[in-house]
């Protein structure tokens, strides 16, 4: 019998080792006899010619296509992976196959087991049965689970449903600790940070389906009416790298490869935005744009949280109209957690088969951002919350998060076009350069209002001086008499 054909109540001898595993997990919590051993128990060994004939197996698998799902949990791309390896690897908790021989995750792997625990004692059903359930539908799903990795190490079907339904209870029974405001007191506040990043990595995922399908075997027995996405909402909610709030409503979870998966639905933009797989266009700095006479604002656009928007305000001259645009742009917070996020939400565009918005936006942001100048301006302009140290350091990571990333489509094009047919027009560069050239430094600025103020002086002492040479000859009447005869006189003679 395949893994795929079990029915309910029907679960193979190695089933029945993963489920009599777990069981044994909980039964040594709660009598603190401390002999979790997660993986203990393995498949028998395989003999030469099963070898061979899985060998077999999986290569005329391969040839007619049977297995029809796409790897989604995988290690990040190299080039992103060198630039900040902390980034993308789990500090606390090790969830799925990728980081399990961890060193550092190893303390708390036992701990997972109280959780379990808890979300066991929350059913209604015998712990038996829950588990039991939950093995069957993991061996159900056998084949789709092996196609999500880009494995590192080879695991068998016990080790694999082991590895799933204690993570996956691990998660369930933390997001409901955590919406209770119970979690902080257990782990402490530091480490709860720390739990909820390690979450959303790229390389540190359970399948979705696997966890949905837990859900439905635990949660829904004890809360019928529960929903894993709201479960799920305060941990997005507090990893957003936004002011502005997280919209769960149009996200699909048949689309949800992970929980990541699901922060990057959040950030999705409407079907009818314009992208372009053209050379990006460059476009200048905060600095340059807010010297050619452009406005920032935060942008609140309830349908996309990364949109951008150019509003350009038209004031009459002698010659026409001129406009002064405002580029409004997601107020952005930059703590601890925005650059793992961001890194790991690019890290999986670049690695998946899926549209690029977030490197967009992160390449949107480098090119605004040079130097702490522009940081500066965004963060006066309420655009930007920094709280992670100086504008120096901010500037770098925006710098750094989008170098080795390869962009396809970028989002940005006809805000970009707006502003570049702008500060190419004669007023705005001129007066950019005017204020580059008079105004980029103390020093120019006074000697401008100096030599102002002495080229007024100038000006005026000629026009006192013309003025009473004008009043001298009005007051004398007959000067220009005199000076008539004295030239007559000199020519007679």
């Amino acid at each position: 019998m395949e893994r795929g054909d079990l029915e309910l109540g029907e679960v193979d001898s190695i089933g029945q080792e993963t489920m009599q595993s777990l069981l044994d997990c909980v039964e040594d919590e709660e009598n603190h006899t401390n002999r979790f051993s997660p993986s203990m128990h393995m498949a028998p060994d395989m003999t030469q010619d099963s070898v061979v004939q899985r060998l077999l197996d999986r290569v005329k698998k391969e040839e007619s296509h049977i297995n029809q799902f796409s790897p989604s949990n995988y290690m990040a791309p190299r080039t992103l992976r060198d630039m900040s390896p902390s980034s993308f690897n789990p500090q606390v908790v090790s969830i799925g196959p990728l980081h399990r021989e961890d060193e550092n995750v190893q303390a708390f792997e036992v701990r997972k087991t109280s959780y379990l625990i808890g979300l066991m004692r929350r059913a209604n059903s015998p712990q038996e049965e829950i588990l039991k359930l939950c093995v069957e539908k993991v061996y159900a799903s056998m084949e789709q689970i092996k196609a999500c990795y880009v494995w590192k190490k080879a695991y068998s079907d016990a080790e694999i449903a082991d590895m799933m339904i204690m993570d996956a209870c691990f998660i369930l029974e933390f997001l409901f600790r955590y919406s209770n405001d119970q979690i902080a007191f257990e782990e402490g506040i530091s480490q709860l940070s720390v739990i909820l990043i390690d979450l959303i990595l790229l390389e540190n995922q359970i399948p979705f389906f696997i966890l949905d399908e837990i859900f439905q075997c635990t949660v829904l027995e004890f809360s019928p009416n529960a929903s894993l996405l709201i479960l799920i909402y305060p941990v997005l909610a507090y990893l957003n790298i936004f002011t502005e709030g997280i919209n769960m409503d149009n996200i699909s979870v048949n689309n949800t490869h992970h929980i990541l998966s699901l922060l990057h639905q959040c950030y999705k933009p409407p079907d009818n935005i314009i992208t372009t797989t053209d050379p990006i266009t460059t476009i200048p700095s905060v600095v340059n744009l807010d010297r050619a006479g452009v406005n920032f604002k935060p942008n609140k656009d309830p349908t996309w949280l990364m949109g951008m928007e150019v509003e350009a305000y038209m004031f009459p001259c002698f010659f026409g109209s001129l406009s002064k645009p405002t580029l409004r742009i997601p107020v952005l917070k930059m703590d601890d957690s925005t650059e793992i996020v961001l890194r790991n939400l690019i890290a999986y565009e670049q690695s998946g088969r899926t549209h690029g918005y977030v490197t967009s936006y992160a390449l949107a942001m480098d090119m605004l951002v040079d130097t702490q100048e522009d940081v500066a301006k965004l963060v006066d302009s309420g655009v930007l919350v920094n709280t992670i140290g100086s504008n120096d350091e901010a500037a770098n990571m925006i710098n750094s998060i989008c170098k080795g990333t390869l962009l396809l489509d970028f989002f940005y094009k006809e805000q970009w076009v707006k502003l570049n047919k702008y500060c190419d027009a004669y007023w705005p560069k001129n007066i950019a350069n005017m204020k580059r050239t008079y105004f980029n430094s103390p020093w120019n600025m006074i000697a401008l209002v100096a030599g102002t103020i002495l080229f007024a002086v100038t000006v005026v002492q000629t026009i006192f001086t013309i003025k009473s040479c004008v009043d001298y000859q009005f007051s004398s009447p007959f000067a220009h008499l005199d000076g008539c005869l004295i030239t007559s006189y000199h020519v007679f003679v």
